[in-house]
């Protein structure tokens, strides 16, 4: 417990710390966030700095270094993330460079994404701590997957990367809802840690990193909400995506992570059903994806759909962690 605190604490101070100076030098570079032109109610915000999730991850990696174990599955999620931000720090610089907000193709983002998620992937499976199994909070034994295992790990890992980053679009949105989604991933690995289910010390860094992760997201939070001060650009979001994908294969708990991170999920059908129904009737069933611009697009002010967004996260964790219990 107290290792946790510690990780939650220092990642806090330690974003809090280099938020600012983040902010300093990204005005100084005039790397500003670029505005697609459809999103026009989001014109006012062009040029608010952006790539915060540099402090993201640099308040992890010394979350890291004070608490950790040295166990090896620790740095390999940190390994990770740091790889996906780094895909993200390119697009983000690509953005800024051309002043538009496509930055790299979908096809340049899924090689990289496919890369690091192979890379997870056969790792996990060959790992004796992880192997073919998932638990699910509505069943009281492992499922068995088999020789699925590894292609289950990378649609995981893809539906994670790029769902964050598809939520990623309103001030406070993404870091709220991850922030929610990383506290309930402390609860659930260590509801199924004191039950026996889940051992070793992989396990408990992994509850000191998403403490940690949850820190430094409040942090963040500090200088994102609404107006924000900051974005946390691809930078942030691929981050963000790489460690919980991380988490959830290496803790053998994704199915409990999808359904903490039903917000993620939202984002990610709302654009997929559009993207089918424009191309197969020619017409949109939202007014703009992913689902929390239809909701703004209908007037909802954006504050307002972090916290919803935020509250249904954090209902669904209360049911997470109700169903485990129950089991366990």
């Amino acid at each position: 417990m107290i290792a946790v605190l510690c990780g939650f604490l220092t990642a806090f101070a330690v974003a809090l710390l280099i938020l600012p100076l983040n902010i300093k030098l990204v005005r100084r570079l005039k790397a500003g966030q670029p505005i697609l032109s459809y999103v026009d109610n989001h014109k006012k915000k062009a040029g608010t700095p952006t790539m915060g999730g540099i402090s993201i991850v640099l308040a992890l990696l010394t979350a890291l270094f004070f608490t950790s174990h040295n166990d090896r599955i620790a740095y390999i999620i940190v390994i990770v993330t740091f790889g996906s931000a780094l895909i993200g720090l390119i697009d983000d610089l690509i953005k800024v460079k051309f002043k538009d907000n496509k930055g790299l193709s979908a096809a340049q983002k899924l090689i990289f994404q496919a890369l690091l998620a192979v890379i997870v992937s056969v790792y996990a499976y060959y790992d004796p701590n992880v192997g073919s199994t998932v638990y699910a909070p509505f069943a009281p034994k492992a499922l068995e997957l088999g020789r699925l295992a590894p292609l289950y790990y990378i649609f995981i890992f893809a539906a994670f990367t790029n769902s964050v980053n598809l939520t990623d679009g309103l001030d406070g949105l993404a870091a709220s809802v991850t922030a929610t989604d990383a506290l309930f991933c402390c609860a659930v690995m260590g509801i199924a840690m004191s039950a026996g289910v889940l051992t070793g010390a992989s396990v408990s860094d992994m509850i000191v990193l998403c403490a940690a992760l949850c820190g430094c997201l409040c942090a963040f939070l500090c200088y994102n909400t609404h107006p924000a001060k900051i974005f946390m650009g691809d930078t942030g979001s691929m981050a963000l995506g790489g460690f919980l994908a991380c988490i959830a294969i290496f803790n053998k708990m994704s199915l409990s992570m999808l359904l903490i991170g039903i917000m993620y999920i939202a984002s990610s059908l709302s654009v997929i059903i559009q993207v089918i129904a424009f191309k197969t009737t020619g017409k949109r069933v939202f007014l703009m994806s992913p689902l929390h611009h239809h909701f703004e697009r209908k007037g909802v002010f954006e504050g307002k759909i972090a916290v919803v967004y935020t509250l249904v996260t954090f209902v669904c964790g209360i049911v997470t962690v109700m169903l485990m219990l129950m089991l366990y």
